[in-house]
């Protein structure tokens, strides 16, 4: 739709070009028709925002406020020198104008041209979902991005089955390095349909962007942006493992205490000040039909490994997903050049998706390499088990490519149709915790999809 408004503004622009030449050469003419051609545009422009086709209409809003701008500019300018004018127009500055006008236009669009009409994946469970969120205040840490000496805060974003009764399970989300919240919301929107509470967490300074308590717009930290680009097998075993335990410890903790956080308000039934919300009724009863006796974790990249190691680390975690990441976190060190790995078995069920280049780099790698710990966990894990997608890339296990096909392009996806491989992600990702945390079903998972 983009597209489409582009070439019929710029045809608009064009036609006031060719009056001007033709037919209307004169001042008051010319500032006539400039009014003119500003109202349609704004028209259509309206009119292609108003089609119930056309989902996030916030795509538009920066080229409305120009159409708008102009309009009333040229309005103003026609009711001030129209009885005036004299003379004829020239040429020259109504051709430059018509060039100007169309690449202020094109730059205004351009949200329009990144971001799809993507409105989430169709839910195939019983429940409608809503959504409500809440910044944790963890009064323990102060935020080591920070200079202030102000704590650590978490943004936690619930998803959640409407007018469910009982208790649900709950799952928690960490997302990837510099990626957002918002990320897997088909996969929240499945889960919660079938009777999840799922919290999607924010990692601030490793989150693309978020907000603190002041509303204050956060944005990823740059040196940790650079540091996960560059990191390669030419980085250095030794500054992998500084750098990989640093970012994993921070977020580890961060998941810690949300959890922890979760289950003190339901089980008092109340939230004291380290919940920062303005919905505490919504979020009290979102956590009385949470059952926190059953707990999944997953996450994408960098948030998969995250939650292998909490579901490590912690007693009451039930089942753990890792959608395509290292599992630093499992590495204890460096011998003879080589990375060692914890010797004893990882307890929780843990399931491994991967693409297929780095599935067949791990297999292909059995004496080192940074993917090899991934193996080595799940040969250790007492029900482990890893599956590879055909074609995929790294952001294929997200929403991005269908958010933003542009986006998901340069950032990592191969050659699948984007919403097939979420609902199959997706499908997975239920039976792996319908299986774990709720008991039900069998599990039927491909080796390869």
């Amino acid at each position: 739709m983009g597209i489409v408004y582009l070439v019929l503004f710029a045809l608009a622009e064009i036609l006031l070009v060719v009056l001007t030449f033709t037919k209307f050469q004169e001042k008051a003419a010319w500032q006539k028709n400039k009014v003119i051609i500003r109202a349609a545009e704004i028209v259509i422009l309206l009119g292609m925002i108003l089609l119930p086709v056309v989902h996030m209409k916030w795509r538009f809003f920066a080229v409305l406020g120009l159409v708008v701008v102009r309009f009333i500019f040229a309005g103003i300018m026609w009711l001030i020198k129209h009885k005036k004018a004299t003379g004829m127009k020239k040429k020259a500055w109504s051709a430059i104008n018509c060039v100007v006008s169309v690449i202020l236009a094109a730059i205004a669009i351009l949200p329009s041209l990144l971001f799809a009409n993507y409105n989430g994946l169709p839910t195939k469970g019983s429940y409608n979902v809503k959504e409500t969120s809440a910044i944790l205040i963890d009064k323990s840490r102060v935020d080591p991005f920070e200079t202030d000496g102000s704590y650590r805060e978490i943004p936690a974003h619930f998803y959640y089955p409407e007018n469910a009764e009982g208790e649900y399970p709950l799952v928690l989300f960490s997302h990837g390095a510099f990626g957002y919240y918002q990320s897997n919301y088909s996969t929240y929107a499945e889960l919660a349909s079938n009777g999840y509470v799922v919290a999607a967490l924010d990692h601030p300074h490793h989150s693309f962007f978020t907000k603190d308590t002041n509303d204050k717009v956060i944005t990823v930290d740059q040196d940790f942006i650079n540091n996960v680009i560059s990191i390669d097998e030419s980085t250095g075993y030794e500054q992998i493992l500084k750098m990989s335990q640093e970012w994993i410890n921070l977020r580890v903790d961060d998941e810690k205490y949300v959890l922890d956080t979760i289950e003190s308000a339901k089980n008092s039934k109340s939230l004291d000040d380290t919940w920062f919300t303005d919905d505490k009724e919504t979020i009290i009863s979102v956590l009385g039909i949470t059952d926190t006796d059953k707990i999944g974790l997953m996450g994408h990249s960098l948030g998969g490994a995250v939650s292998v190691t909490v579901g490590r680390e912690r007693d009451d975690i039930d089942a753990v997903i890792d959608m395509d990441g290292n599992m630093f976190g499992e590495i204890t060190g460096i011998k003879n050049g080589k990375f060692e790995y914890y010797t004893d078995s990882y307890s929780v069920p843990l399931l491994a998706l991967f693409t297929e280049n780095n599935y067949n780099t791990i297999e292909a790698d059995p004496d080192g390499g940074l993917l090899r710990v991934n193996r080595v966990v799940i040969d250790n894990a007492k029900d482990g088990k890893i599956t590879c997608f055909s074609n995929a890339k790294h952001m294929d296990f997200t929403d991005l490519p269908l958010f933003s096909p542009f986006l998901g392009s340069m950032l990592g996806h191969g050659d699948v149709d984007s919403e097939e491989m979420m609902t199959t992600v997706n499908g997975v990702i239920l039976d792996w915790f319908n299986y774990y945390l709720k008991g039900e079903g069998e599990l039927e998972i491909q080796s390869k999809y």
